[in-house]
């Protein structure tokens, strides 16, 4: 990649930015890296045109970034478990990710990032939506948000992957377990600090948000409802028209999404990786000498 000048150009006012220039599918260095993640983290999501990715060179991307995850509830590859092939047959009525949410939010050490591939598309429709929940945050009021500051939410997958759930449904192409019974319950803060840019944002989406802590379900509905419907207004969203080959990576610390499903009778092919947060590093203590 040196010699390589990437160039970014901005797509919305709220987020976004395309970048040219670079091939994913090769060894990137140290500049390109810093330069990716730099837009990544300014812009919250960031698209690649063109691509052409093995798995592995998908895999290789995303771990330049950090750890990948392995989905509690979708069966990845054979032999890349990394990988999530996101796919929905002609023949399927629901599509994965049909709904607003922030990737693995109900993890006790929620994902960083996803990066998404596209396969095979439909030849219309099929595009997703992108939400900031920074510049959601930064329209509320200064009381709203004195409230919010000070609260935590409960998370969990057990309604979006219990039997009747959206993401459990079945899919001819996905493999997806049912959640209940067996997921837990986490808190995360309402307001989240970026800890790479110090830009508050809200935490909290429709599929995985299910109270606040110490509220009772009932009583949180109101303002979850209201913080649902905020958080998608359309000033704080672009839209991403998918080619093959194009790349889409998003940070799930600050960003909604919603992969439209408006291609009925079509097939469209997609895979992902997804990134979790780097291991916190322990210091040893310090060896004494007599």
């Amino acid at each position: 990649m040196a010699g390589q000048t990437l160039r970014i150009q901005r797509v919305a006012g709220a987020l976004g930015a395309e970048i040219s220039g670079v091939d994913l599918s090769r060894p990137l260095d140290a500049a390109a890296i810093a330069t990716i993640r730099q837009a990544f983290v300014e812009h919250q999501v960031i698209f690649f045109r063109d691509q052409a990715l093995t798995p592995e060179q998908q895999i290789a991307f995303g771990r330049q970034f950090g750890p990948l995850n392995i989905h509690p509830y979708v069966k990845g590859m054979a032999g890349h478990p990394e990988v999530m092939e996101v796919i929905k047959e002609p023949a399927d009525k629901v599509n994965f990710g049909g709904g607003w949410h922030s990737d693995m939010s109900f993890l006790e050490k929620p994902a960083i990032a996803s990066v998404l591939y596209a396969v095979e598309l439909p030849d219309w429709g099929g595009d997703t939506l992108f939400a900031s929940q920074a510049a959601a945050y930064d329209a509320l009021s200064p009381g709203l948000k004195q409230t919010l500051d000070g609260l935590n939410a409960i998370h969990s997958a057990s309604r979006e992957y219990s039997p009747a759930g959206h993401s459990a449904q079945k899919r001819s192409s996905m493999n997806v377990s049912e959640a209940e019974g067996v997921v837990g319950e986490y808190i995360h803060p309402v307001v989240l600090t970026h800890p790479e840019t110090g830009r508050k944002a809200l935490y909290v989406n429709p599929a995985f948000t299910m109270r606040f802590e110490g509220w009772k379900a009932r009583e949180s509905k109101a303002l979850l409802d209201f913080l649902f419907e905020h958080c998608r207004y359309e000033a704080f969203t672009c839209r991403f028209a998918w080619r093959p080959g194009s790349v889409a990576m998003w940070d799930n610390r600050s960003v909604w999404h919603f992969a439209l499903n408006d291609y009925p009778g079509q097939r469209r092919h997609m895979r992902r990786v997804t990134i979790d947060p780097a291991p916190v590093t322990v210091a040893s203590p310090a060896l004494s000498h007599a």
